[in-house]
């Protein structure tokens, strides 16, 4: 049957007393691509972004995972709780190490056989859980997991080397993979306790095992993306950069936010009889994010990255204020959950923020250990964070403990504002030869 073809001419036709004219010929837009479509027209930024998340993507599964595994099988919280922080301090100490490997060797070489050994890690507390073996074998096998590359600093070393020199899109990527971690760390506890509850306790720390490994492979095979080594033998650490120490002081500041908010906002929703919605509420605060987070990339750049910090990390303080309000005034649970919405989408800008002014600071050859010093950074604030709301819940209140939080996010302003981070490319430390 013969297809009728499109009308090139228009139709006219006659209403009431006005002659109309009806065009019917295709619409041929010349509409720009978005921001994003952009970013991923790069040769092999779509390969090597989705081995990355799926590699990602268990960084929001393992700690839940092995607490309700040990929790399970223990009976003990608080030996839970101490094997999980024993993983983060190993990880705060031996991840700026293998980042310094990966910059010195290459991603590839180095990134998949910590891999691999943070996977046997893994199984191995598994195995340790199962056989009811002594406590220390749970410290000790949670420990190995600490080799587990950063590979959020890897996927953004990508993008400064694939988009060097276009700060425009760099600032697009940057805000693609905040969202990519909010989006990781909302969903992953999500699946880990899905797995945990339908199948069996062990679940879903073998099911992050297998992601993580082969979403590693996956992302490690993608060679043509992969920034070259530079070989700078005695380039400065990026811990004595210009700049550097307040940077990773406002990342220790801002760690503080999102550890103790975790700790309030469950001990909240348990003193209200809802300790089951503490993980909604809490990924309305990730969503938050990473919808800002994404906003953020496709908004045009204006004035220097170190000019917009002091406003971003203002904006997350002033809107921590919402979630301390709600609790102390209404102590509404479904008011709390709006309030975090909110606060939320403040806390990506500052990320994204944080982190560019992270790549430009670090000297040229080392920019995984950058990256990495500056998740450390955080990693250490989300420790504080965790005991000291902790202690405000147990000694004052669950409302009370939103000031945690709040007054993280103002230390972290107090910072940003007394030193403000230069920008000027000249400064950047190089590399002695």
């Amino acid at each position: 049957m013969p297809q009728p073809t499109p009308r090139k001419d228009p139709l006219f036709t006659v209403t009431a007393d006005t002659l109309v004219a009806v065009d019917f010929s295709p619409r041929t837009g010349n509409r720009p691509p978005g921001p994003y479509r952009r970013l991923f027209t790069v040769p092999g930024a779509r390969a090597f972004t989705a081995g990355n998340l799926l590699a990602r993507l268990p960084m929001g599964m393992f700690s839940i995972s092995a607490v309700v595994m040990i929790a399970g099988a223990r009976g003990s919280y608080a030996l839970a709780g101490a094997v999980t922080a024993t993983g983060l301090a190993a990880t705060a100490v031996v991840a700026p190490w293998t980042a310094r490997l990966v910059d010195r060797h290459g991603q590839a070489r180095i990134a998949v056989p910590a891999t691999a050994l943070a996977a046997l890690g893994s199984l191995a507390l598994v195995l340790c859980v199962h056989l009811h073996a002594p406590a220390w074998t749970l410290f000790a096998s949670y420990a190995a997991t600490a080799t587990t590359p950063n590979t959020g600093g890897m996927s953004r070393a990508r993008w400064a080397h694939l988009l060097k020199g276009d700060d425009r899109a760099l600032h697009t990527a940057n805000s693609f993979e905040q969202a990519a971690d909010e989006l990781c760390f909302m969903l992953g506890p999500v699946l880990a306790a899905f797995l945990c509850g339908t199948f069996f306790p062990e679940a879903g720390t073998l099911a992050g095992a297998v992601l993580l490994l082969s979403g590693m492979l996956l992302f490690a095979a993608q060679r043509s993306t992969e920034p070259p080594v530079r070989r700078h033998g005695r380039a400065r650490s990026p811990f004595r950069a210009p700049g550097m120490p307040p940077l990773l002081a406002v990342c220790l500041a801002t760690g503080g936010v999102f550890g103790s908010m975790e700790v309030v906002t469950i001990a909240f929703a348990d003193a209200q009889g809802h300790r089951s919605a503490a993980g909604v509420v809490l990924a309305l605060q990730a969503a938050g994010s990473c919808a800002a987070g994404l906003q953020f990339g496709a908004l045009p750049l204006t004035g220097s990255a170190s000019a917009r910090l002091p406003w971003c990390v203002a904006a997350m303080t002033a809107l921590l204020t919402l979630p301390l309000l709600a609790a102390s005034l209404t102590g509404s649970l479904p008011l709390l959950a709006g309030a975090l919405l909110i606060a939320g989408m403040a806390t990506a800008p500052t990320m994204v923020t944080t982190m560019t002014l992270v790549q430009r600071r670090t000297p040229e050859g080392r920019l995984n250990e950058g990256m990495t010093l500056a998740v450390t950074g955080l990693l250490g604030g989300i420790a504080c964070g965790s005991a000291t709301g902790g202690w405000t819940v147990d000694h004052l209140s669950p409302a009370a403990g939103f000031g945690v939080p709040t007054t993280a996010a103002a230390l972290a302003l107090v910072i940003a504002l007394a030193h403000r981070i230069p920008t000027d490319p000249n400064r950047i430390s190089r590399p002695m030869h």
